[in-house]
């Protein structure tokens, strides 16, 4: 995706607004800053699919007419005026064309009368984890699709319609079907890059934490907390679709909805523990900022134990008494005085190194645990 589709994504992520308060239920307020739509026709039965881009409502109603079944997807929602004429022509409800435009949605069914209205997000992950809103109607005939943004995430549904004679047999409510695995199927790779990421933050941590590490570990577990928020409510929806006995989904679908729910599951299982690593980062993060401090600590320490007989040793010689008295440090006048003292100091470094190496005070936690492997 290029810079400046992703930069879009931002905008359109912050601009994103409830109606004004007082708003009339089933009004529809489209943002200024959305894309113009693009409605793409897929009709097709048991032979043959047919394709094509539409400028007007009105040209959908000869595919209607004669397909069994009718796909129309609708790519950007920056015109309120289309999507009251696709509402009006297909009889969907004011609240949920409403819901369509406010692009806040959890994941939900809504049941109508003559429809089913279903709400899914899709997640993609490039520098930052960005979700977009995926609206369905599901009629005995048709379905359609509304998408934030242009671009085509369902293009595997499109390429199978066009080449799987099987496929083009099924009833819409198998064409909804396949949209909703399709989706969820794109939260695994986004899980994987995570969990990548995750695992690099946990190398980084333990090997070379550094204070950007801090940022970087609050990103990850905001972008979780963003994918459990699109995520955990698609689970809710499933079931809805599983339990209700609306005539618009068969039993046969409904056997590949239970596929779909488990795979929901698998998602949220991932998404669970990949929450937990990335909870569990910052501990270990300031348990190796502490490793780190105990280490320069031992350091010195040993440092300064190594130099507590030198100065011991030397300020004895720097105190004044008479020298006439015998007794009063009388190596000072002999031949060999000076090397005596500088090999006693030699020597007392030399052991008190030799101490803390047998005891493994200088070495790395690292070294230690290797020799006790070895042992």
């Amino acid at each position: 995706m290029s810079e400046l589709s992703r930069t879009g994504r931002r905008k359109r992520s912050r601009s994103r607004k409830h109606p004004p308060p007082g708003t009339a239920p089933g009004t529809l307020i489209a943002d200024p800053s959305a894309p113009k739509p693009i409605v793409r026709v897929m009709a097709f039965g048991p032979a043959e699919s047919v394709e094509a881009v539409v400028s007007s409502v009105d040209e959908i109603r000869p595919y209607l007419a004669k397909w069994p079944v009718t796909w129309v997807n609708v790519d950007g929602l920056g015109d309120a005026s289309l999507i009251a004429a696709l509402g009006e022509l297909f009889g969907l409800h004011s609240l949920a064309l409403e819901d369509v435009l406010n692009t806040h949605q959890r994941a939900k069914v809504d049941v109508f009368s003559d429809h089913l209205y279903i709400v899914t997000r899709e997640v993609e992950l490039s520098d930052r984890l960005d979700t977009d809103q995926i609206s369905m109607f599901l009629g005995k005939n048709y379905v359609i699709t509304f998408q934030e943004r242009t671009g085509d995430c369902l293009g595997a549904v499109r390429e199978r319609i066009r080449k799987s004679a099987v496929f083009r047999s099924h009833a819409p409510d198998y064409l909804a079907y396949a949209l909703l695995d399709a989706v969820i199927d794109g939260y695994f790779p986004t899980l994987e890059q995570l969990g990548e990421r995750i695992e690099s933050l946990e190398e980084e941590v333990v090997l070379n934490p550094k204070d950007d590490l801090v940022h970087r570990i609050h990103a990850t577990k905001r972008e979780l907390l963003t994918l459990r928020r699109a995520i955990w409510p698609a689970r809710d929806a499933i079931n809805t679709l599983l339990r209700d006995p609306n005539p618009l989904i068969r039993d046969e679908t409904r056997l590949y909805l239970r596929d779909c729910h488990d795979h929901v599951i698998q998602v949220i299982d991932m998404m669970e523990t990949y929450r937990e690593l990335g909870s569990d980062l910052m501990d270990i993060y300031l348990s190796s900022l502490s490793n780190r401090l105990n280490s320069v600590m031992k350091v010195l320490t040993m440092i300064a134990t190594i130099f507590m007989p030198l100065s011991f040793i030397v300020g004895i010689y720097g105190m004044n008494f008479n020298r006439e008295h015998p007794l009063n440090m009388p190596e000072l006048d002999w031949k060999y005085g000076y090397p005596a003292v500088w090999g006693v100091i030699l020597c007392t470094v030399a052991g008190m190194a030799y101490y803390f190496w047998r005891n493994g005070w200088l070495r790395s936690s690292r070294s230690s645990e290797n020799a006790k492997g070895k042992t």
